[in-house]
């Protein structure tokens, strides 16, 4: 077998065999491939596209390029949710402790951020001593104790993924829906859940400008999830404004508590029940997403749901003050505020802007070796849809650097859009692919 002859089948359009796309991902991880070679066969794939099977085909061998973890030592079904990334996106933090709160096992890996704010793991390093790097035997016994456990990615999982984005990155062929997908479901399937649910992000804020996109890509991800034996869904859900009020990091864990406490309510909040309504009857927990949801919302309301997130933070190595009293978790020193001068609307928040002035803040990282703000953040007082009366806080931010708040309040202000008259609030959940189809709502 030839790498010039898989290159010009692609190229004129051929459909790749399971053996051919093993040969070239194999080969390039272990470098026997040369760059300028897969090069040609990434943009051939971009422009000619790749069928079902040759996008599972191509998961099944990321996957297995590197470990496959094994999580049969977890009782039941042990479930998992993957976004495809938004701002103010804090649904993990909620939705595995409420999950969890229902004897439902989440067993999940995460990475760290590498843009607006940091990931799941930065977001929960904002509490003292908590840690991701736990042993795998750690990781089972406490999905099997507490029903939650969560873990940083290694670098053995999928590494022909990392390694063929590299390239995608700089090769300008990041945005092609086969290579999307398998690059995410790799990583997810060699994870080792039984029940994968993906939240496809779609607006100003999302890797998904339009539904049709979204849709698309959930499709695809939901058919290689499902033709590789695991039960996979996906909603489809709204990013062309940020998710929840807070986008940051430390921010983004009072928030989460103050959702699991009750305390705030909201597109978040929703959210995360429809996620997790999903997520029950995907574990067998209940026969209807409406029971489904009654029950999370019961654990909200009894306080299992916040003790479970304590009980978790605690497992981890976490201080459980920062969790009982939030108000000790890190924040800027700085605080500037934007204000309305007038009685008016919000019509629009471009959830992109707002990442990227969090990103000014320090909330994210430019390359993965920068050091992130953990105090920084951004708090939305006034969503779409929302009244703001002459002289109300719009926005909040808080940092650790004057110059870096000031030039992101100047910035943030572009980020907002306004009317006189009353707006009609966003649709939050568009639809939902599973193994029936897509279903458009």
């Amino acid at each position: 077998m030839r790498m010039y002859d898989i290159i010009l089948k692609k190229r004129n359009g051929g459909s790749l065999s399971k053996e051919e796309i093993e040969y070239f991902v194999e080969g390039y991880t272990n470098n026997r491939i040369p760059d300028y070679q897969v090069s040609v066969l990434l943009m051939s794939i971009y422009f000619k596209g790749m069928n079902t099977d040759e996008t599972v085909s191509l998961t099944d061998s990321m996957m297995k390029s590197g470990d496959v973890i094994d999580l049969s030592g977890i009782d039941g079904i042990v479930v998992d949710k993957h976004s495809t990334g938004g701002v103010g996106d804090t649904t993990t933090l909620i939705l595995a402790p409420l999950v969890a709160s229902c004897d439902v096992a989440v067993a999940k890996m995460s990475g760290r951020g590498l843009g607006h704010t940091g990931g799941t793991i930065d977001k929960l390093e904002s509490i003292k001593g908590f840690n991701a790097e736990i042993s795998m035997e750690t990781f089972i016994d406490n999905a099997n104790r507490i029903k939650i456990a969560l873990a940083g990615q290694t670098g053995k999982l999928a590494p022909a993924d990392k390694k063929l984005y590299a390239l995608r990155d700089v090769t300008a062929t990041v945005d092609q829906l086969s290579l999307i997908a398998s690059s995410i479901m790799s990583k997810k399937l060699a994870s080792g859940s039984d029940a994968i649910l993906l939240d496809v992000k779609v607006g100003s804020g999302a890797f998904m400008k339009t539904p049709d996109e979204a849709f698309e890509l959930a499709r695809i991800m939901v058919d290689i999830g499902n033709g590789m034996g695991k039960d996979t869904k996906a909603l489809i859900t709204d990013m062309e404004q940020p998710l929840g009020r807070a986008v940051g990091n430390a921010i983004e864990v009072k928030e989460a508590i103050r959702v699991l406490q009750g305390k705030s309510k909201g597109e978040l909040l929703e959210v995360c029940l429809a996620l997790g309504s999903e997520l029950l009857v995907m574990a067998g927990k209940t026969e209807n997403i409406k029971d489904a949801c009654r029950l999370l919302e019961k654990n909200i309301e009894n306080g299992r749901a916040y003790e479970k997130f304590l009980e978790f933070v605690i497992a981890q190595g976490g201080d459980r003050e920062m969790v009982l009293n939030p108000e000790k978790l890190p924040q800027g020193r700085f605080v500037t505020e934007l204000k309305s001068g007038e009685r008016k609307y919000v019509k629009a928040i471009d959830g992109m802007e707002v990442g990227n002035c969090a990103l000014v803040l320090g909330a994210g990282r430019d390359t993965k070796d920068s050091q992130i703000d953990l105090g920084a953040g951004i708090y939305i007082h006034k969503k779409v849809g929302e009244k703001i009366e002459k002289g109300e806080v719009i926005a909040s931010l808080f940092g650790n650097d004057v110059k870096k708040l000031e030039a992101a309040a100047s910035r943030l202000e572009n980020a907002f859009s306004y009317d006189e008259k009353p707006v009609e609030k966003r649709k939050l959940i568009y639809g939902i692919a599973s193994r029936n189809g897509v279903e458009r709502y």
